[in-house]
């Protein structure tokens, strides 16, 4: 009897994990995700309780003190150490403390593209306990003043080669006091003064503590704007504690002090500040510095430099998948590659053509207060949900009218929890362990991102704006930016399904859908804005049959606009507001367009008396 007890022990034992595998094959994986969560909360709350306070740059100084010598960013033909970054900051930071228009503890925005001198001088404002601005090197006059404003900086630091652009606004600046800081030794135009020189004869001593003593888990660290896809940019501040939390980001996706970490995405945005920057001074890693994302010298720098990491975002996997196949597509040793935005299609072509790279896709948002993480692999999800995950973050997607633009309510005026299965709006409540701060100076725009009173009278919730999908296995999906679905002949539309099914046909490269409002019509048409393959030509007949075979009649872009490119944002999201406003008139757009001819069986020319009959009606769409 005692042998049989012990076989049937042994041998459920034994039988357990299988089954446990073969009914919820993702178990272990749950185990060890929870096992990393525990982890990182108690490494966060233990640095919450030292004193004095723990920040960032206090991890900074860790790794500088551990391992001076060890490299921490590569940058073109130039190298830094941990070391040689500390002091070199160290230098910036009492150049600008002796300077009669700084004061410690003044915001300060920075003007800068990717180079060693935006991470110098970041840590040097952090030592001065000054928040930061991260200013997107791109935007000009209106948008640039608008930005400046929006984190009321007292000095602004600039890159040499963006004179001009802060030239066109110096006017503005003088009459409100800034100060202007160029990156160069001499300059010549009045208001703005060099500042390389006075840097590199400054000290590199350690700036006491004492300048940074009154700030807080609650201060702001940096100020990160928004894309501006849906308008002028918004300051999402960023506080310290949130900048701590930050630290875990590549830590708890295994990366270790071993890897090399390749930095390409702009620094200005949450992508290469926060997962690239920040996320290394935790591991104390080495930062290979790009100026900006290079398809064609993307694999040869990880050759050249041992990559082991990369980050993804938005479109760049599709233009690594887009470069010409070459033999060593797979001779490197980029093991991880972690960010968001990659299709299910690309992700499967990009890990057929470069080798065995686990993908970490995560969600996550520059001012949301929720994030998910597909540490499970599933093609095509963003991430696992979980009840732990849930009962530290509350969330939940709830239906919402994309017609309306607003969540359906029921007769009580709350919420309805969208079905598993079917797409919701993610929401997530604001509590102190998921906070919403909002934006700098914009208090309407950030009163827009809180939701009230969505399953009881008097929550509070975030409204991410993002339109998700849970599956019966617990897998989250991303379906859409609200925005980015219209409503047409009674069916709602999501952009990036029809943009997907315009990009596999033969001759189109990409394609930006949008809906347009017609007169007379209910809802919004789809238009598309796109681009042709190089050595290709647009066929009209050849989209007409591509989009027919795919897409159900509603779904169907009725105008299509030929562009040179698809204008993006520095990030790679598609630009829509001017396209919509600039709807399908001939008149506006120099562009050519074209007209779904059911008739004629193609996409034709649209022509001013085609576009008038149907702004008067005679043409019904």
């Amino acid at each position: 009897m005692e042998i049989y007890l012990l076989s049937v022990i042994l041998a459920s034992i034994l039988v357990i994990p299988f089954a446990l595998k073969t009914c919820s094959p993702y178990v272990w994986k749950d185990i060890q995700y929870f096992g990393d969560l525990v982890r990182i909360l108690v490494k966060f709350v233990l640095r919450r309780r030292r004193r004095p306070f723990f920040f960032v740059l206090d991890r900074f100084l860790e790794q500088t003190a551990a391992h001076p010598h060890k490299l921490f960013i590569v940058f073109e033909k130039e190298s830094y150490t941990y070391a040689h970054t500390d002091k070199r900051s160290n230098k910036i930071a009492n150049a600008l403390q002796a300077h009669r228009g700084y004061r410690a503890g003044d915001s300060v925005a920075l003007f800068m593209g990717n180079e060693p001198a935006f991470v110098f001088t970041w840590l040097a404002l952090a030592k001065l306990g000054s928040p930061v601005a991260l200013l997107n090197h791109n935007i000009r006059t209106k948008s640039l003043l608008h930005c400046f404003n929006c984190c009321k900086a007292k000095v602004l630091i600039a890159a040499s080669e963006l004179k001009e652009a802060v030239e066109d606004v110096l006017p503005s600046l003088t009459e409100h006091g800034v100060t202007v800081l160029l990156m160069t030794k001499h300059c010549d135009t009045p208001g703005i003064e060099g500042f390389s020189e006075k840097v590199d004869e400054a000290s590199d001593a350690a700036l006491p503590r004492s300048l940074r003593s009154d700030i807080t888990f609650k201060s702001a660290a940096v100020y990160i704007y928004t894309s501006g896809t849906t308008g002028l940019p918004k300051a999402a501040v960023v506080n310290q504690n949130r900048l701590l939390t930050a630290l875990a980001v590549l830590s708890s996706n295994g990366v270790n002090p071993s890897d090399v970490i390749y930095v390409n995405l702009p620094l200005y945005h949450t992508a290469g500040f926060i997962i690239g920057f920040i996320g290394s001074i935790e591991t104390g890693s080495t930062i290979i510095l790009k100026r900006k994302f290079s398809a064609s010298q993307f694999w040869d720098d990880c050759r050249k430099y041992n990559v082991t990491v990369v980050q993804y975002i938005g479109e760049v996997m599709r233009y690594l998948c887009s470069t010409p196949k070459k033999d060593k597509d797979k001779d490197h040793k980029v093991r991880l590659a972690i960010g968001n935005g990659i299709r299910a299609e690309i992700w499967r072509e990009f890990l057929n053509r470069f080798g065995d790279i686990q993908i970490r896709e995560f969600y996550a948002s520059t001012e949301g207060n929720v994030g998910f993480v597909n540490y499970a692999g599933k093609i095509g999800a963003i991430g696992r949900v979980n009840f732990f995950h849930r009962r530290l973050f509350p969330y939940t997607l709830v239906k919402y009218d994309t017609e309306q633009d607003e969540p359906i309510r029921d007769a009580n005026g709350l919420c309805m929890e969208a079905p598993k299965g079917e797409t919701g709006l993610l929401v997530s409540k604001i509590t102190d362990i998921a906070p919403f701060v909002g934006y700098a100076q914009n208090e309407e725009q950030t009163e827009r991102k809180r939701l009230r009173d969505v399953f009881k009278k008097g929550d509070l919730y975030f409204n991410t704006g993002d339109l998700m999908r849970i599956d019966q296995d617990n897998f989250i999906y991303f379906q859409d930016r609200v925005g980015d679905t219209y409503r047409w002949k009674g069916e709602n539309v999501a952009t990036t399904e029809v943009s997907d099914i315009l990009t596999i046909s033969e001759c189109l490269k990409e394609a930006n859908v949008y809906g347009v409002q017609v007169p007379g019509h209910e809802g919004r048409i789809g238009m598309a804005a796109v681009t042709v393959n190089k050595d290709a030509q647009f066929d009209g007949s050849k989209i007409y049959n591509h989009v027919v075979s795919y897409l159900p009649s509603y779904a169907r872009p009725r105008f299509i606009r030929i562009q040179n490119a698809v204008e993006v944002t520095g990030t790679f999201k598609q630009m829509k507001v001017k396209l919509v406003e600039e709807n399908f008139d001939p008149g506006r757009i120099q562009d050519p367009l074209y007209i779904l001819d059911d008739s004629a069986k193609s996409y034709v020319p649209l022509t001013t008396l085609v576009y008038s009959s149907i702004i008067s009606g005679n043409i019904k769409l």
